[in-house]
């Protein structure tokens, strides 16, 4: 049977998964994946009769903002791998982690050097898009800059000739890093990852039952692989990250990828169609991570308008605003 390289956005809600990454896979055949019609889609943002107008306009299947998941080409992530899909009224009934009064708080945590341009240009507007996107407080904590003393496994990896951190060890880290107010905490890092040796790279890696992951940024700039830096790069790994930030936390509440709608919860195969992807929620999603966030979808949305206009994300703001003012 071929073997071929496939760089996967994984993710399973129970154990250590890995999130994405480019490692040897035996292909099988799999039946095309069709697009749900309309009827389907509205059937998995589930009965909004008895919420508030407001909310039955923000969940509004019918609203041409929200558009369908496209069909998946032959090295896109639905071509490639079986996905059942979550309903509003699954993901309601199902068992997953929930904020409470306990653990209401969302981390980041810098693992290794940062320059302090990463910080300012970087941390920061991550911590703030997290704290604006998932309407909890997120706090940005003290880098962890020695990875050697933290005794992580690391490699020279051949085909780049850089550095990788060995991910299983940092997962293994962090949940004694754990705030005891903390929802989850995701470990951040610009060095490159691995999670076994059969494996050339994954981009991140995560440990739901514990709450915890980590994810690299290293691959999210166009200069990794020797390419010139182009004029706006910062801007496109700013948007990178906040895509991939808001992904693997929408995966901490239990939401898993979402098969209805073309979402930021969408599975992705590679950086184009992850790039292709929108950087906001679905109906389906957004209702699910209201159910658990409990934030006011309008005054959600007014905010993160005014951080997309801050940073240049010119046609998230303007999807944000027409959806603003169909919201009562």
């Amino acid at each position: 049977m071929k073997r071929a390289n496939r760089v996967s956005f994984a993710i399973l809600l129970t154990a250590t998964v890995a999130l994405c990454g480019l490692w040897l896979h035996a292909q099988r055949p799999l039946k095309p994946f069709v697009p749900p019609d309309e009827k389907a889609r509205a059937a998995a943002v589930g009965d909004t009769a008895g919420l508030s107008p407001a909310m039955r306009a923000a969940f509004d299947a019918r609203a041409d903002a929200f558009k369908p998941i496209p069909a998946p080409g032959g090295s896109d992530w639905l071509a490639n791998h079986r996905e059942a899909g979550q309903t509003f009224d699954q993901f309601r009934k199902g068992r997953h982690n929930r904020p409470d009064q306990k653990r209401d708080t969302l981390y980041i945590l810098p693992l290794g050097k940062f320059k302090k341009s990463d910080g300012d240009g970087l941390l920061s507007p991550l911590r703030e898009y997290s704290e604006l996107y998932f309407g909890m407080p997120t706090r940005l904590l003290p880098a962890e800059a020695d990875t050697d003393a933290l005794g992580i496994t690391t490699r020279i990896n051949p085909g780049t000739g850089k550095r990788q951190l060995l991910s299983t060890d940092i997962l293994r880290l962090l949940p004694k890093k754990l705030p005891e107010d903390a929802f989850c905490m995701l470990a951040v890092t610009t060095e490159d990852l691995y999670p076994q040796e059969s494996w050339n790279f994954v981009f991140g890696q995560a440990s739901l039952r514990e709450r915890v992951g980590v994810f690299s940024f290293a691959r999210y700039d166009p200069t990794f692989f020797g390419g010139e830096p182009a004029e706006d790069v910062a801007k496109l790994v700013l948007r990178r990250s906040c895509d991939v930030l808001v992904h693997e936390t929408g995966h901490m509440f239990g939401i898993r990828h979402c098969i209805h709608y073309h979402c930021i919860m969408n599975g992705s195969n590679h950086l184009d169609e992850s790039d292709a992807a929108p950087m906001h929620l679905c109906p389906v999603c957004l209702r699910k991570l209201q159910l658990s966030a409990r934030f006011d979808p309008r005054a959600r949305y007014a905010k993160l308008v005014k951080f997309y206009a801050k940073h240049g994300f010119e046609e998230e703001g303007s999807w944000v605003k027409a959806r603003l003012e169909s919201i009562p």
